[in-house]
């Protein structure tokens, strides 16, 4: 077990950041990748990544630029090993599920076997659904030699809360869901977000927990017709989502879908909340709720974090 007096901690993910904020160890973070934003005070930290794409380009343009770096088998992230190197941390966190959210573990080893003044011990996230999210919460909180139990559970109370009421609703009240991970080409939102639609008290549709986010052509979002949208571009805040999301309002069906002629098509921050493997799922689950059942929860996300279209 690690001495948390000496922990120097490097996250190169999102996520991760914010688990290792869970376990009361922001003051041991040394460096963070480029898209590392919360708890805040982290933003002050060292940078270690850097994009290899123009993440200000529209939907369209962004997807193209991934699959042709993906094609050409570059990664989309870079790694600075001479920041990691001044850094000298003992820890690096980093993940191993999408090559497109963050740098890949196999970059991170590559990386570190160019340091000389350390050589710090990896552990990568491969959460993806929540139980695994939970576990992994407990790996880095092993790994760096601290108790997980009391995260652990003010999250799984903050989630019961939800679902003591949810688990009430009848079949006939609970909406068939279709999330929307990427506007331009439609993907949908896999991984865990049918598990937190479900949780919320909808039915996913279109997609299985678990299984990776697909892309969608317009004759399926037609087809499956459902009650209610929730819009989560990954990356995107509610700002850039609003923004993006006009291009839908442009598509012929899209004024025949009952979501739309119910007013029930929601936009989010997926960037802070959905999109991100870590402890601010819970956070996400209660927007979910209150998008779903605004009769029975209000927990005061709605024009915050998310938003009718």
């Amino acid at each position: 077990m690690t001495n948390s007096n000496t922990l120097r901690i490097v996250s190169l993910l999102p996520s991760a950041t914010e688990t290792v904020a869970a376990l009361g160890l922001t003051d041991h973070l040394v460096g963070r990748s480029h898209e590392c934003d919360y708890p805040p005070k982290v933003q002050s930290l060292p940078v270690c990544t850097e994009a290899r794409l123009n993440s200000q380009k529209n939907s369209a343009a962004i997807d193209e630029d991934v699959q042709s770096l993906m094609q050409s088998a570059l990664s989309i992230y870079e790694i600075k090993t001479d920041v990691l190197e001044r850094l000298q941390p003992t820890h690096i966190l980093t993940q191993d599920q999408c090559d497109a959210c963050a740098v890949s573990m196999t970059q991170v080893q590559e990386a570190t076997s160019q340091l000389v003044s350390s050589q710090p011990e990896v552990i990568s996230l491969q959460g993806n659904v929540l139980t695994q999210v939970w576990a992994d919460l407990k790996q880095v909180a092993d790994r760096l030699g601290v108790d997980s139990q009391q995260a652990l559970a003010d999250l799984q109370s903050r989630v019961d809360a939800c679902t003591r009421i949810t688990d009430q609703i009848t079949a006939e009240n609970c909406p068939r869901v279709v999330t929307i991970e990427w506007i331009d080409p439609l993907m949908s939102g896999g991984n865990w977000l049918p598990e937190l639609v479900k949780m919320a008290g909808g039915e996913p549709i279109l997609d299985e927990t678990g299984e990776r986010s697909r892309y969608l052509d317009w004759q399926n979002l037609s087809d499956a017709d459902p009650d209610a949208i929730v819009i989560l571009p990954c990356g995107f805040d509610l700002d850039r989502t609003r923004k993006e999301a006009q291009v839908l309002k442009e598509r012929s069906h899209w004024s025949q879908l009952k979501a739309v002629q119910t007013d029930r098509v929601y936009i989010a921050d997926g960037n802070a909340y959905f999109n991100r493997p870590g402890p601010r799922l819970v956070d996400s689950l209660e927007m979910l709720a209150e998008m779903l059942h605004p009769q029975q929860f209000s927990y005061g996300y709605q024009g915050k974090s998310w938003e009718k279209l």
